[in-house]
């Protein structure tokens, strides 16, 4: 394509949304932000995902959160203190305001506790609060939760734990509420019109930092390449999921720039243990030698991302350094699959979705048939995707492609979810490991903690449950005059950012 013919369609690209295709930025008032897809909630405890996540954070405040250094800072809860092994005491704000006008209290803290904690609520972040037994409001700015024995990750999940005005949720209900949610952040809900955008309006009496920009509009762009010239066309202001090629393009562009960052996410392929061939230790470590990960990351990945022995990355509590994980070796993929004959041959799906990067996806297909394995490539929209990735191992794929991210920057947070036997993220039944997880989240000693993970890291590099592959970087793309800082865990905190002069 010509320059001319470029920069001709991403005129109708900016246009065709109904946009000028001039700067975005000339009124300075509406920020506009394209994601990948729309948000399947906004609810912040019905569904877990980037694209809901960047959306529900900027609407809701959590109990605790984190700086852009990664240090678990206030939010509603004031200060906190460890009452005894399993009980915790916070101090809550009394200047916090929903939207609707009315006092966030303790009975809100407690609501929004039980309420994801609740088996029948089914929230797919149970596994990450089901050490909570119970919250009691102890007078309007003060909460204590109890915990199922001592429970050290508590601090670092509660740092997605979103309060939600119970007043508001048990007067309209659970669907009634994703629809129209109403929080206590520094953005109040406005619009979501389904498949195109969901558009926020700012909280001008905020209690806290307040946001930079009266609207924000994020819009649902499958397509890298159509958000990339959305954003040289100054119809966008930040946009996300950029791949390393894109990230480059924008390194002489004169209105946009790439924002790279490396994150807490590890890219890993999960195997489903209970089903033949993966049923199989030698075919799941053949899997492990079948895969290139230094290949992926400096031929498809420019570079940015680092290959990781072990299911966590070094930006989480719980990684060990000197874990020995099986290297690339086609050679003995090859010989593995040999030996096991023609139950190496069966048809294994591999599942993805539009949000990964697909040719990451297509060169492990590629190496895995290099292998001898025959893998075909299962497409389908997110929501499909979460659903049978957290149907347990009856019903999940044979293999899977995921990037994983608690936003918790805790092992317990990664490892749990995806090794435990209670977890339906989990495709994986090995005692040992489900003792050792239990036992490190069970302890306040981080040593033992510590201990606990070696174990587990060795079990997943002998075993073969997953095969961690990479820590990845995320790439934004956005305006050139925008600040923000990227994080490990990948907030996007509207109200952090700003335009530079």
């Amino acid at each position: 394509m010509s320059r001319v013919s470029k920069a001709a369609a991403a005129f109708l690209v900016a246009t065709a949304l109904g946009l000028a295709a001039g700067p975005a930025l000339a009124a300075k008032d509406r920020f506009v932000v394209d994601l990948v897809n729309e948000p399947s909630s906004l609810d912040p405890q019905v569904q877990w995902n980037p694209d809901s996540y960047y959306v529900y954070r900027n609407i809701f405040d959590n109990l605790v959160t984190r700086d852009d250094k990664g240090e678990i800072i206030p939010q509603v809860a004031t200060a906190w203190k460890q009452l005894s092994d399993t009980e915790i005491e916070f101090d809550l704000r009394s200047d916090i305001a929903f939207h609707d006008g009315s006092k966030l209290t303790a009975d809100d803290v407690v609501f929004s506790v039980k309420r994801i904690t609740d088996p029948k609520f089914a929230s797919p972040q149970l596994g990450q609060f089901d050490k909570i037994t119970d919250a009691v409001a102890l007078s309007p700015t003060k909460v204590k939760l109890v915990t199922a024995g001592p429970y050290p990750a508590l601090l670092a999940q509660l740092v997605k734990l979103s309060i939600v005005p119970k007043a508001v949720v048990e007067a309209v209900g659970k669907d009634a509420f994703n629809l129209k949610p109403v929080g206590s952040g520094p953005y109040k809900f406005e619009s979501w019109q389904r498949g195109v955008n969901v558009q926020l309006a700012r909280n001008d009496t905020y209690w806290g930092t307040k946001a930079p920009f009266p609207t924000v509009t994020f819009r649902a762009v499958p397509d890298a390449a159509t958000r990339l010239a959305n954003l040289q066309a100054g119809a966008s202001d930040l946009v996300v999921t950029l791949d390393a090629d894109q990230a480059a393009q924008l390194k002489s562009s004169a209105k946009a720039q790439a924002l790279i960052g490396l994150t807490e996410r590890v890219a890993y392929v999960r195997l489903n243990t209970t089903k033949p061939p993966f049923d199989n230790p030698k075919l799941r470590l053949a899997a492990a030698y079948a895969l290139d990960k230094q290949a992926m990351i400096d031929g498809l990945l420019g570079g940015h991302d680092k290959p990781v022995p072990e299911l966590l990355t070094p930006a989480i509590f719980g990684w060990v350094d000197g874990i020995k994980a099986p290297e690339h070796d086609l050679a003995k993929a090859k010989a593995l699959i040999a030996e096991a004959g023609p139950a190496a041959k069966a048809e294994i799906d591999l599942a993805t979705a539009p949000v990964f990067d697909q040719r990451i996806v297509q060169a492990i297909q590629q190496m895995l048939v290099d292998a001898g394995f025959n893998v075909k490539i299962a497409m389908s929209d997110m929501a499909t995707y979460l659903k049978r990735a957290q149907a347990g191992p009856e019903a999940t794929s044979m293999l899977s492609f995921g990037r994983w991210s608690c936003a918790c920057q805790d092992a317990d947070g990664v490892l749990f979810p995806l090794l435990h036997k209670s977890s339906g993220w989990s495709a994986y039944r090995n005692p040992k490991m489900d003792a050792l997880l239990e036992e490190a989240r069970a302890t306040l000693d981080t040593s033992k903690r510590l201990a606990a993970y070696k174990q587990v890291h060795e079990i997943v590099a002998t075993d073969v449950p997953v095969v961690p592959l990479y820590q990845a970087v995320v790439i934004y793309g956005a305006a050139k005059n925008l600040a923000f800082q990227p994080t490990p865990n990948e907030s996007m905190f509207i109200n952090r950012m700003s335009w530079k002069d």
